[in-house]
């Protein structure tokens, strides 16, 4: 990668997006006004830093941009990056954004009658199925995934599966459709990543950014 080159900030979609929007500015980074248009094709947008693109994509895809290079520095839910462990993201700095959790849960009616620690076997319908089964092969559990990427909380209602493992933040999703919190697997934030390679063969230009980061997530 030749030092001259643009370097490539990877933005999820969605909420993660409106709570690092004031990051960004605290970071001083302007993105040109076709990146706030509704009706804008566009998918790279330039920024007030000449060697500074931004690209707009789905959450989960901001690791994959990241992990192999296409983009050098990120975004991401640590959610995303237990699910992928990719070995070429470094994740120097914890935002302190889109807070929330990932849960099993299941249909209210089980309250009382399920017991997460005596399950045998489990099927499960998730977006997060390596960290499901990792999750449960800790205490011998073996988990069947279903894997949807949406509308989770239909899967025990239309039978599915009996739980699901999901992101939750208030909970109000799932008392909605009738289910409930059974067991608690991880908390959740928006981490800043980088590209391995990038921090090696450009080590002061991904420093700076980690750097504006850092002090943009302190100031909050």
């Amino acid at each position: 990668m030749r030092g001259n080159e643009t370097l490539v900030l990877a933005l999820p979609k969605g909420r993660i997006l409106e709570e690092v929007t004031p990051l960004l500015k605290r970071a001083g980074i302007v993105i040109e006004d076709a990146f706030d248009d509704p009706s804008s094709r566009q998918l790279r947008f330039k920024t007030n830093h000449d060697n500074l693109d931004v690209i707009r994509v789905r959450s989960f895809d901001v690791a994959t941009f990241v992990a192999f290079g296409a983009a050098q520095l990120g975004v991401a839910g640590n959610d995303v990056l237990m699910e992928f462990g990719y070995s070429e993201i470094y994740a120097p700095l914890d935002l302190d954004i889109g807070r929330c959790r990932l849960i099993v849960a299941g249909p209210k009616e089980d309250e009382g009658k399920e017991d997460p620690s005596r399950w045998s076997h489990v099927r499960i319908a998730t977006k997060y199925p390596e960290m499901t089964r990792r999750h449960f092969a800790q205490r011998g559990v073996q988990a069947e995934c279903i894997v949807l990427n949406g509308a989770m909380e239909l899967a025990p209602r239309m039978g599915l599966s009996r739980q699901i493992v999901d992101l939750v933040a208030t909970g109000s999703t799932l008392r909605a459709n009738g289910l409930i919190e059974l067991e608690h697997i991880a908390d959740i934030t928006s981490r800043f990543i980088v590209n391995r390679a990038a921090l090696k063969t450009r080590a002061t230009e991904v420093n700076y950014w980690v750097e504006r980061f850092r002090e943009a997530a302190d100031a909050a």
